[in-house]
């Protein structure tokens, strides 16, 4: 099955509004912190601190023995993301004053090995997710350059620290905040 946004406008908006198109998981290093936020709306706020507004709240989530590390980086949050569902796929918007890196399936290059992360800086976006490209990958069948589980259907985001073969962290579980966007099948 393909990825592709819903296109029936026959739904009535109660079954729009009642079915949800990610669920957002967030962690510090391999640790996760707080249950899975599920997103109905077709855009949702990722934040530590926002003056106004409402969506998935950081700093309301609590850790007994928190690292200095992810202290420091969970106070660089700050405004967070925007994350939106758009007619041509997912799009991350940064709101913060730090920049935030992002790995994709539809980001990477196809039977490329090297893993791709690619770095946001304040006040841009990307698209995280490419529902045409996603298509396409979901017809490839040669998934030996994929290291462990891979999942065709997630975004993952870290805040502040990049990670991969540019960096000394290798893997986003060496990250201090990141964040897992696990789109749903039923888009």
């Amino acid at each position: 099955l393909c990825f592709s946004p819903p296109t029936d406008a026959s739904m009535s908006p109660d079954a729009i509004k009642q079915s949800h198109w990610c669920n957002v998981a967030y962690w510090e290093h391999r640790t996760r912190v707080g249950r899975l936020y599920t997103v109905y709306e077709q855009s949702v706020s990722i934040f530590y601190d926002l003056p106004q507004g409402n969506g998935f709240c950081l700093g309301q989530l609590n850790l007994e023995n928190r690292s200095e590390t992810v202290r420091r980086t969970r106070s660089k949050i700050g405004y967070g993301i925007l994350l939106s569902k758009e007619p041509d796929g997912v799009w991350a918007y940064n709101r913060s004053e730090h920049p935030i890196f992002v790995n994709s399936p539809t980001l990477d290059i196809p039977n490329c090995r090297t893993l791709i992360v690619r770095k946001v800086m304040p006040g841009y976006s990307i698209k995280v997710f490419d529902y045409e490209k996603s298509c396409l990958l979901q017809h490839a069948t040669d998934l030996d350059y994929a290291d462990g589980p891979y999942d065709p259907n997630s975004v993952r985001i870290s805040f502040a620290k990049g990670w991969g073969p540019c960096y000394s962290r290798q893997f986003i579980t060496s990250c201090p905040c990141w964040l897992e966007i696990l789109l749903s099948n039923s888009r």
